[in-house]
């Protein structure tokens, strides 16, 4: 029994492995950034969130993991170039990308102006181009790697008042795939994970923009088969297992944690 937990505590460690999480520092990115770091992997923490992101690498530190923060606008071509060049001269190499920076405006298209348009779009997908650029030729040096981006349900179907965002989503789906076709190569897994409604300052934003009552917002967001909202630790799993070798032959895959809200 020993020797076998052995081998399945070294297939899903993340020892001595560098791993960039953006939109690290709260949410689904922060509870990621945590459990990579538990699993011994060194954190890149990419935020526009400073006084929150050096919070978030105290906490890391404090739980005796290595991590470091970094301040970048993900929608900017230069920053991202910058920031991925100061991780890789920190830290000698970048093994895991869990791109997770995300906004939503929840309008439909008759609302919805240009530039909450193109917002969302360069958040939550452009960004992903952006980072992946820099990262993946370092990764194709290194020999391989993973990189998981984060979908939504809602880039599998559709959903109301939310336009924008479901054109991003739906595109890091399909990104997801067309980057594992040209990457497989390398040596390097590109995956997406797609949440549910997850308990988050996002998700209660979302109540704020549709001008309803909060509670009552998230308690319809529990209602799928599970019958609860996810947390962020749920999504964090996921990623964790994306992020290891526990999915070695996993490769352009869509993986849903929704509680069966899409069922």
């Amino acid at each position: 029994m020993d020797n076998k937990n052995n081998r399945i505590l070294n297939t899903i460690s993340l020892e001595g492995k560098v791993a960039i999480v953006t939109g690290a520092a709260s949410g689904i990115g922060l509870a990621t950034a945590k459990i990579l770091a538990e699993m011994g992997a060194t954190i890149a923490l990419i935020d526009i969130n400073e006084s929150r992101g050096e919070e978030a690498r105290a906490q890391i530190k404090e739980s005796g993991g290595k991590a470091n923060f970094f301040f970048c606008n993900v929608t900017s071509d230069s920053e991202c170039k910058k920031t991925t060049e100061s991780i890789y001269k920190e830290f000698e190499r970048i093994d895991i990308l869990f791109n997770n920076a995300g906004i939503i405006r929840r309008k439909n298209i008759i609302e919805l102006d240009e530039k909450e348009w193109d917002l969302v779009l360069a958040v939550s997908l452009k960004a992903i181009y952006l980072l992946s650029r820099y990262v993946i030729p370092i990764m194709i040096k290194g020999g391989g790697g993973s990189v998981i981006n984060t979908g939504s349900g809602w880039g599998l179907k559709g959903g109301p008042n939310a336009v924008a965002y479901c054109a991003a989503k739906g595109g890091v789906v399909n990104l997801t795939r067309a980057m594992a076709i040209d990457h497989g190569k390398h040596g390097i897994r590109v995956n997406c994970v797609c949440p549910g409604d997850t308990d988050t300052q996002l998700l209660r934003e979302e109540a704020c923009q549709l001008g309803v009552d909060v509670e009552a917002f998230m308690k319809s967001c529990a209602d799928r088969p599970l019958n609860r909202l996810g947390v962020p630790q749920d999504i964090a799993n996921a990623v964790l297992y994306l992020a290891s070798d526990l999915s070695s032959w996993v490769t352009g895959s869509i993986l849903v944690v929704d509680g069966g809200g899409l069922a």
